[in-house]
């Protein structure tokens, strides 16, 4: 089994990544990593203070780190824009697109654009950035884009009758829903690159269970309870990490695959190979996501 060691990867000098979510959790170890690497590493976050405080953080663990905080709310396709048009007009090129940032399991609300707030972070806001840069990304060589799905994609549904929850809120099933999404979009993504003969590759990963702030929306007293019965399931935000830079820098990594840990049922472990669940290699269900995707956020790709 092909297993992933960040330490045996080459300076990443020249490369410049966009990584969303960027100053917490996973996109906090996913751009460290890769300012250790020596990448230029653009922290797309929501929350500016939050983003500089986690660079200071940043420079102090890589002083000659290259980083740049650019804003990017994915609850707002406006917003959205808003960071695509800034980026564009300062970069020509993007080796690395790193869809990270997600919520989980949040009371029910609405993102500015009227989405229900998972479905429309999680995945529309990710759909519509990534679709705005794609003309950059599949204009540099060796480029590559990367999704983050989870385990909860396992037991999910795209409920097209109510994909935005309206009629009945279950927090844990619209995160299903906008995880398998994720994946989908991913798999989706690299079968139209392909029909396009575009050279860039589009790669899920997942962390596992890792102790991110990703929980935060989980009752503090279940959380506690149950935290000590499964401390031996979870990793380090770090770890959790490892899979997302397998799919970004392995050398043996192709379009299409999915990353996540290889300790028992994907819980923790060293990064490697994940398994897909067949529901999720569905073409005509992701198919109808694309479209519904398209039509949602107005914008048009890879037709």
């Amino acid at each position: 089994m092909s297993t992933f060691n960040i330490n045996n990867t080459p300076s990443q000098k020249g490369k410049l990544a966009v990584v969303t979510g960027a100053n917490i959790g996973l996109g906090y170890e996913t751009a460290l990593e890769l300012a250790k690497k020596e990448a230029t590493v653009i922290m797309a976050c929501r929350n500016i203070d939050k983003a500089n405080a986690a660079k200071t953080k940043l420079l102090e663990a890589v002083p000659q780190a290259d980083l740049v905080v650019m804003q990017l709310d994915l609850g707002d396709l406006a917003s959205v824009k808003k960071f695509a048009d800034s980026f564009l007009e300062k970069y020509n090129k993007l080796d690395l697109l790193i869809n990270n940032a997600g919520i989980m399991v949040p009371p029910y609300q609405l993102t500015k654009d009227g989405f229900e707030s998972q479905f429309g972070v999680n995945h529309l806001g990710h759909f519509y950035l990534t679709g705005l840069l794609l003309d950059t990304v599949v204009a540099t060589p060796n480029s590559r884009i990367v999704i983050l799905s989870s385990l909860a994609h396992q037991p999910g549904k795209i409920n097209f009758d109510d994909l935005q929850s309206k009629e009945k809120y279950s927090a844990m099933k619209a995160y299903q829903q906008s995880k398998l999404a994720n994946l989908m979009f991913a798999l989706e993504l690299q079968r139209r690159l392909e029909k396009a003969n575009h050279q860039t590759i589009a790669v899920a990963a997942h962390p596992g269970i890792s102790n991110t702030n990703l929980g935060q929306h989980i009752p503090r007293i279940l959380y506690y309870l149950v935290l000590p019965f499964f401390s031996f399931m979870i990793h380090s935000p770090n770890a959790g990490a490892m899979p997302t830079l397998y799919a970004a820098l392995g050398d043996d990594v192709k379009g299409g695959e999915y990353f996540g840990p290889t300790g028992r049922k994907e819980m923790k472990g060293p990064a490697g190979r994940a398994i897909i669940f067949r529901h999720a290699e569905d073409t005509e269900v992701a198919g109808k996501l694309w479209a519904v995707s398209e039509q949602l956020t107005d914008i048009r790709y890879l037709n």
